[in-house]
């Protein structure tokens, strides 16, 4: 073997012995929820989610696996078994469904884990922010969001109403008319193209403007009070490869500094940003690529693009749980997708953070 051979070699060596060590840094301390949730559901495909639920949870890389008997009859029973589950559960939880609608409690628990720090981002290729009064097919799953901000069905609603502006739509392009309506009147943030740049300075502003401290890099801070979160609208490549996980800058005008993602005082009175909750409906990928899933919608992510911007919200803030929904195995090339995109998105969020 040659010494250019040499080198090559020792350098992959050195490569996969530090990506080996991280993994197992992440695992050690992650905790998969599988929560085989279907009822939730509109699909006709629903059923799928069982199955679904169990091949997510598997490919988590988790120390600690919890399985919740869901009972198909009773939504709210279920929930309050997954309150249960998440509640005890310690390290950072992946909740793996199932339909969206096992998203209430994870969530509602990171809310009272973080308080007002928290902020949700919502990787779906819809909104799920109707009522019982304006959903369209009546599934609890186009609901949850809406009823983690205290407006759901009876026993479906979180005790803690999340503050709409502590929401930010990512990729979300398949609105019902009273979903957009809600939107427009609270001043929810959205990122509906791939940019992992406007993304984050979306979460950085969603934090209600009496909570975010001057910046010591401008004179003031007043520029973000009274204005909604950005909407950046950028064309889905047609990449879809794991491999590339960077993006070029992308225009931000009217956003925040960077510098508030630092301005909170923690309880300890150091600096602490946004704690963000990652939802990710596999629907949010699009159907040219990905199709196991029962309520496809064109346009969506190419998986390298959910991938990088995932990455850049962990890399830049606190990341307290995820939760993957909606898979509903049909063919072999989705579930070979979708192994090593699982692996990568939960060890970006739950790698230690220095």
């Amino acid at each position: 073997m040659g010494s250019a051979e040499l080198t090559g070699s020792v350098c992959s060596v050195d490569w996969w012995g530090g990506m080996v060590a991280r993994t197992i840094a992440a695992k050690a301390d992650v905790t998969v929820v599988e929560v085989p949730q279907w009822r939730g559901s509109g699909a006709p495909t629903a059923e799928r989610l069982r199955e679904g639920a169990k091949l997510l949870a598997d490919m988590v890389p988790a120390a600690h696996r919890v399985r919740v008997e869901v009972d198909d009859d009773d939504l709210p029973e279920t929930a309050a078994r997954v309150r249960s589950a998440v509640s005890a559960a310690g390290g950072f939880v992946v909740t793996a469904g199932g339909d969206c609608g096992v998203e209430l409690e994870p969530v509602a628990e990171a809310m009272r884990r973080h308080g007002d720090r928290l902020v949700v981002v919502w990787f779906d290729a819809h909104g799920d922010l109707n009522t019982p009064a304006t959903s369209p097919s009546g599934a609890f799953h186009g609901m949850v969001l809406r009823a983690l901000t205290g407006d759901g069905p009876a026993g479906l609603v979180a005790d803690d109403p999340l503050d709409p502006r502590r929401i930010v739509l990512a990729a979300v392009r398949d609105l019902d008319p009273g979903e957009t309506a809600f939107i427009e009147a609270t001043g929810i943030g959205r990122v509906t193209g791939p940019d992992p740049d406007a993304l984050t300075e979306a979460i950085a502003s969603a934090l209600p403007p009496a909570r975010i401290s001057p910046s010591p890099t401008h004179d003031s801070p007043s520029s973000t009070q009274g204005s909604p979160s950005p909407t950046h609208i950028s064309p889905s490549s047609t990449q879809s490869s794991l491999s590339s996980t960077q993006s070029s800058p992308s225009s931000t005008q009217g956003s925040p500094s960077p510098a508030h993602d630092t301005a909170l005082p923690d309880h300890d009175g150091q600096a602490a940003g946004p704690a963000v909750y990652i939802h990710i409906d596999l629907d949010v990928l699009d159907p040219g690529t990905f199709t196991s899933v029962g309520s496809p919608a064109p346009g969506g992510l190419q998986p390298d693009e959910l991938l990088a911007m995932v990455q850049a919200t962990a890399d830049r803030f606190e990341v307290v749980g995820l939760g993957i929904t909606e898979y509903e195995p049909s063919r072999p090339e989705d579930q070979a997708l979708l192994e090593p995109l699982v692996k990568a998105l939960v060890e970006a969020c739950a790698r230690p953070r220095t």
